[in-house]
């Protein structure tokens, strides 16, 4: 299978929640196609009078080897675990010292497997025609005073600027957000601006029950 970041942003704040106390800042996210490095925790660093701070993290994930969503989990929380030593400011003995490996332990032992390192070696090569591809798309559903109804594949990046966008329209009488794998939204361009395919009544309640609503 694959992920996208959707995928990665929605793992990452069920993990903080559940084994990080809400702690850890939310990350950019990444997904590529490294054939070296499964995942990668990346920050910027500024240093004022002796002082060192890290900022600006981001995660990464690679999708170049058909994992498992339970390899993918594992590889995610390995990097979250960095995050945490490199926000936290604690000192570790080595990228993957005495206090990574007790993060480490600590997790592996609620069932996940988690390691120092990872070997690709006899690992198959992902392909993006396969079933097996979890895609998440964003969605924007809303409703017009002429009773129509639109559905949009939304460019996560632009999500904001089309959500405040959207309030100002005074034709829209309500719209929602809403995060799905449904491969009806495969074929539809994700769009950076305030435009969808307009469907009829049936589509549009039997898409907006099916999926997750989310918000901003």
């Amino acid at each position: 299978m694959q992920v996208d970041q959707l995928w990665v942003k929605e793992n990452f704040r069920i993990f903080n929640a559940r084994y990080f106390d809400g702690s850890l800042p939310e990350p950019r996210f990444h997904v590529g196609h490294s054939r070296t490095r499964l995942g990668t925790m990346s920050c910027k660093r500024k240093s004022r009078w002796g002082h060192t701070q890290l900022y600006d993290f981001t995660i990464g994930l690679s999708n170049f080897y058909d994992q498992t969503e339970y390899q993918f989990l594992s590889v995610l929380l390995h990097e979250m675990i960095h995050l945490s030593i490199a926000h936290s400011g604690v000192r570790d003995t080595a990228p993957h010292g005495v206090v990574f490996r007790g993060m480490m332990e600590r997790l592996n032992r609620d069932g996940w497997n988690i390691s120092v390192t990872t070997s690709t070696r006899g690992m198959e090569k992902a392909y993006e025609g396969s079933k097996t591809v979890i895609r998440e798309y964003l969605v924007l559903a809303l409703e017009t005073s002429d009773g129509r109804r639109f559905l949009s594949s939304v460019n996560p990046k632009f999500a904001r600027s089309i959500d405040r966008r959207i309030r100002t329209v005074r034709e829209v009488t309500r719209f929602g957000w809403y995060t799905t794998s449904d491969r009806w939204f495969e074929d539809m361009p994700r769009v950076r601006s305030l435009r969808g395919r307009r469907v009829a009544q049936e589509v549009y309640q039997a898409k907006t029950s099916a999926m997750k609503p989310v918000s901003f």
